[in-house]
């Protein structure tokens, strides 16, 4: 039954003609069918787009394989039709071929035999790797690296040291920063796909390679230090349990050393045994922690023995808490950002589950709500620590039992918080040498406990639990790093084996830092150095959040709401003010660290595209820009030569991209225009906007941009580009191109279109200038795509045949890769010593021709050249001129000194020079008597505008024999100039033919061994001695 619409038109009729065997479900294959294109980027089903649509059509309905980069196990991946394939012509044999963005190939096998595929897809898929939840994968595993050796062994200490008042200032301080950090960090997460890399990934990602990899390196290594950190503090407290049973096995620090490096030799083996194994043994650390956490909480409450009590623990007294509260400052450390130094590491894991955001479910969630939960849970526990041990222990104690108040003792010289309580510790705090005390005994937490061996494995649990995760951290975050090969030298730390591509040599790595600092035995020292990388890797994090929401990119698009730009950066600032106040010759390092990495990689210029907000930043500032110099008038103190150089392909004309980059670079608009003159095609569109032209450019170190346009014809292409090219005022004043040397044995119609790619250049009021160099422009061979000869005919033209093609034409081949287009050197490269330029200012234009030999002079291959200007005048005021010519040029400010009158340039040239002149020019005369004359005009029209009739030789016989004349000059005075600019003469349109006209030009610059430039501006001053 067919279809009809409501308003009587049958949808069959907008149904392309479908081939028999398409109707029939069986392949056509070479032969086009919309059927065969949809399948071939289909998932294989005989499910086409006529049975999800109702009607034959190519276009495909939203679907996830069109937006993803990966494949999915079992099934080809579809791919979008391109928009050619869906307007083109069915029987168009000229189609491209299809979509081949696949894996495997599978694409190119066509309807060929499926046997091979069909069998692959039948393989058993590989092993799920190992992916954790939000809990497992990073609350718990933020949770336990907050839990670190800070906690047990420093927390009290801290206690002592700032006061209960203080120290809750610290932790709640230390928890804005990295809760600030946390929503960064949600809010970089939950913009797209989280892959394998943690920080590094999401800094990177964000803010692009150069500030990436630079804080991807320093975390990287802040967290194989932290490795060392957190095996000394669990070597500290096995060192101290072995004291107090009497055992030793060299001293206090070696002790330290070699149970820190046999300790991390075991934490290395879990770590390479697998993700699975590192998870079951983070979940048993969180168990033993939260068994020690509550046998602290009951130790608080049970009444105080004795032995506890002589070691300054009285339970909950408000006398306590009260003298607890103010700080106590102590020894070397004893200060505020002293303290905050060494607590904020105890903060600093909330990375710790973003870093393995590569064995994470689904990263996007999991990061910003396990985060986040971390935060919040460990901030609780610091605060209530701290109040629970100020409350209960006094700051000093001897330890001693019978240190008690005696009735005999008085009460006036008893000296402590302790003499309230029975307890007499006078002795020891004068004397500075109490041992325990929340301001002396670091174990203070076992003391208080109701079974201290539970605080023992609690220490154990999480001076363990931190280091395996800084361990499992560093090399995942280093791996990514390696992979993308930012820097050199550290790419074979970036492979990865098994399902989880675990980086077992950065494992190794990470494991050498850690015994470096492992030797040096001391927390405290160890503790503030990385507290500045961290709080380096955390402004960073702070600022990516902020950059990417103050440019407005669309790309920005977070699902994770709870976050603020402005936040974003008040983090990011105290986060930098913070790495001062603690350490600031480390921070001075760190930030060294960070700029020299910096300019590393924007020396190297990595090609990576990220997409990040500099990108996006870079955009709006130049948009804006562009957009403010709309209210900003043009003057002729800022004129600057803004250059479209006709090059074709740049790589083909080197010496025209030299030359004109000399004037231009850092100062003004440079654009290399090609035009291809092919039908429209996606092959041609493609390589006519190929990035290898712009890579040539950019190795070639010119700074230019890089047009394309696709046309029927050379001129009317160039037109196209005269009129469309530049943005508001960037756009071009000057055209420059190359004489084309072939025109005598080119068609006259080429040298027509030659011709008038000048006129239309005039007529939109350009400056012109056409480069001539003996040896030609275009060194490129027939290999290369779209070279276009009508711009320029080579170094052996005038030996061409007759035979040669009558036309304009572009050579298209195939697709020549970036780095096979050659860097040839040019005489515009080279340092032109102490040659001259001369400069042949014949006509005034305006000035451009003298502006461009002083802009040439900037440049440091040129400042040696000798700049002379001759300028025509009589004999009998040659003097006078001359004066007259320098006094204005003086006035230009240019600082040419050298000036000198031509008054022979009016003289007639030599016959034999004329002879060849008339020689060249008769092959377009027309030979008519005068009775043909009066029809002359139409017979010129038809036969071409090229013709040059006796009255056009006639009327412009003066402007020849001054051209030929000038020639002679320039042959006696500047042939060993390294480079002669001279005023272009101008040809009237409709008075002087174009084939005339191009003799002119062609004779004026012939037989010269140094490169002619031939300059006309548009009339327009571009100099001014005016100071407004």
């Amino acid at each position: 039954m067919e279809l009809v619409v409501s308003d009587g038109v049958h949808q069959a009729t907008y149904s392309p003609p479908v081939p028999v065997s398409v109707a029939n479900r069986k392949s056509t294959s070479p032969e086009f069918s919309p059927s065969g294109y949809y399948q071939g980027y289909g998932d294989g089903s005989s499910v086409s787009s006529e049975a999800l649509t109702g009607y034959e059509t190519l276009d495909a309905p939203p679907h996830y394989d069109f937006y993803a980069n990966t494949e999915v196990w079992g099934r080809r991946r579809r791919f979008r039709p391109s928009l050619y394939q869906l307007y083109a012509n069915p029987q168009d044999d000229s189609r491209p071929p299809l979509y081949e963005e696949t894996t495997g190939g599978s694409m190119d096998r066509g309807g060929g035999d499926t046997s091979e595929e069909d069998e692959e897809e039948h393989k058993d898929p590989p092993s799920e790797p190992t992916r954790f939840g939000w809990i497992q994968g990073v609350m718990i595993r933020c949770m336990l690296n907050i839990w670190g050796v800070i906690l047990y062994l420093r927390l009290p200490w801290i206690t002592a040291q700032a006061g209960i008042g203080l120290a809750w200032v610290i932790i709640l301080l230390s928890s804005c920063i990295t809760g600030i950090t946390g929503l960064s960090t949600s809010a970089i997460a939950t913009n797209g796909k989280v892959k394998g890399g943690g920080t590094y990934f999401l800094i990177s990602r964000s803010l692009g390679p150069e500030l990436g990899g630079s804080i991807g390196l320093i975390f990287a290594f802040a967290n194989a230090v932290a490795v060392a950190m957190h095996t000394v503090g669990f070597a500290e407290t096995v060192t101290d349990l072995m004291r107090e049973h009497g055992a030793s096995m060299v001293d206090r620090t070696n002790d330290i050393r070699i149970i820190g490096v046999i300790t991390v030799t075991c934490l290395l083996g879990i770590s390479m045994a697998g993700m699975a194994w590192e998870s079951k043994a983070q979940i048993l650390f969180f168990v033993v922690i939260m068994v020690s956490f509550a046998s602290y909480i009951v130790g608080t409450i049970i009444p105080a023995s004795a032995q506890k009590q002589a070691k300054g623990f009285f339970s909950y007294k408000a006398d306590i808490f009260t003298a607890n509260f103010v700080p106590n400052w102590r020894g070397k450390e004893g200060s505020f950002f002293g303290m905050f130094s060494i607590f904020f590491p105890s903060a600093t894991g909330i990375l710790s589950g973003a870093n393995i955001s590569g064995d994470l479910k689904n990263p996007t969630v999991a990061i910003p709500r396990g985060t986040l939960m971390a935060i919040f849970w460990t901030t609780i526990s610091y605060l209530i620590i701290t109040a629970t041990i100020g409350s209960c222990v006094v700051r000093d104690a001897s330890g001693i039992l019978n240190d008690t108040l005696s009735s005999s003792s008085s009460m006036e010289d008893c000296v402590g918080l302790a003499c309230q309580y029975g307890w007499d510790f006078t002795e020891c705090i004068n004397n500075n040498t109490c041992t325990f005390g929340i301001s002396n005994y670091y174990q203070s937490m076992s003391m208080v406990s109701a079974f201290a061996p539970l605080i023992t494995a609690g220490i154990f649990g999480a001076t363990l639990s931190s280091a395996l995760a800084c361990l499992v951290s560093a090399p995942k975050v280093f791996q990514c790093l390696c992979k993308d090969k930012l820097y050199p030298f550290i790419g074979i730390f970036g492979k990865g084996y098994g399902n989880n591509d675990e980086p077992l040599r950065g494992y190794l790595l990470a494991y050498i830092i850690a015994v470096c600092f492992i030797l040096i035995a001391e927390l405290n020292t160890i503790a503030p150095i990385i507290s500045n990388f961290f709080l380096c890797s955390y402004a960073l994090i702070n600022f990516s959040c902020f950059h990417a929401s103050i440019t407005n990119s669309p790309g920005w698009r977070p699902s994770f709401r709870f976050y603020n730009k402005w936040l974003s950066l008040l983090g990011a600032v105290c986060c930098v003010v913070i790495m001062f106040l603690l350490t600031w010759w480390a921070a001075l390092i760190a930030f060294g660290v960070v700029i020299f990495l910096l300019g590393y990689t924007l020396y190297k210029k990595p090609e990576v595209n990220w997409g990040s907000s500099v990108q996006a930043s870079s955009y709006n500032i130049a948009l804006n820009q562009c957009v403010s110099l709309n209210h900003v008038e043009d003057h002729i103190k800022n004129y600057r030569p803004q250059c479209l150089v006709l090059t074709g392909p740049p790589s083909s004309r080197p010496a025209l991209v030299d030359l004109v980059g000399c004037f231009t670079k850092s100062l003004s608009l440079m654009m290399c225009g090609n035009v291809i003159t092919a039908g429209p095609s996606p092959s041609v569109m493609e390589k006519a906007s190929s990035d290898s032209h712009v890579k040539w450019l950019n190795r070639r170190k010119v700074k230019s941009f890089y047009r394309a346009v696709v046309a029927s014809d050379l001129r009317s292409g160039v037109n196209m580009m005269l009129q469309g090219a530049g943005l508001g005022r960037i756009r071009p004043n000057v055209l420059l191109m190359g004489f084309k040397k072939d025109w005598r044995s080119d068609s006259p119609q080429s040298a027509h279109n030659y011709i008038g790619i000048l006129q239309d250049a005039f007529d939109l009021q350009y400056g012109v200038c056409v480069l001539r160099m003996k040896e030609g422009l275009d060194v490129s061979h027939v290999s290369q795509s779209h070279v276009n000869h009508g711009f320029d005919g080579g170094p052996e033209s005038t030996e061409r045949n007759n035979s040669a093609p009558t036309r304009l034409q572009t050579i298209t081949t195939s697709a020549v890769p970036p780095a096979a287009d050659p860097q040839h050197t040019t005489v515009f490269q080279k340092k032109q010593g102490k040659k001259t330029m001369d400069v042949y200012w014949l006509s005034d234009d305006g000035g451009l021709i003298l502006l461009l030999a002083y802009l040439l002079t900037r440049r440091k291959r040129w400042s040696s050249c000798k700049v002379r200007v001759f300028v025509g005048g009589e004999t009998n005021k040659k003097e006078e001129q001359r004066e007259e010519v320098l006094a204005l040029i003086k006035k230009f400010r240019l600082g040419f000194q050298d000036v000198e009158v031509l008054p022979d340039i009016y003289q007639n040239p030599q016959s034999v020079n004329v002879h060849q002149f008339e020689n060249v020019v008769a092959r377009y005369r027309l030979d008519m008597n005068p009775k043909q004359e009066s029809d002359s005009g139409p017979m010129r029209v038809q036969e071409g505008p090229w013709v040059i009739t006796d009255q056009d030789l006639e009327r412009n016989r003066a402007k020849s024999l001054r051209q030929i004349r000038i020639n002679e000059v320039l042959q006696d005075h500047s042939r060993e100039a390294a480079l002669i600019l001279i005023t272009m003469p101008v040809g009237r349109r409709g008075v002087c033919p174009s084939t005339l006209y191009l003799a002119w030009l062609d004779f004026l610059s012939r037989d010269l061994r140094p490169p002619v430039l031939l300059v006309r501006g548009n009339q327009e001053n571009v100099l001014t001695f005016y100071c407004q």
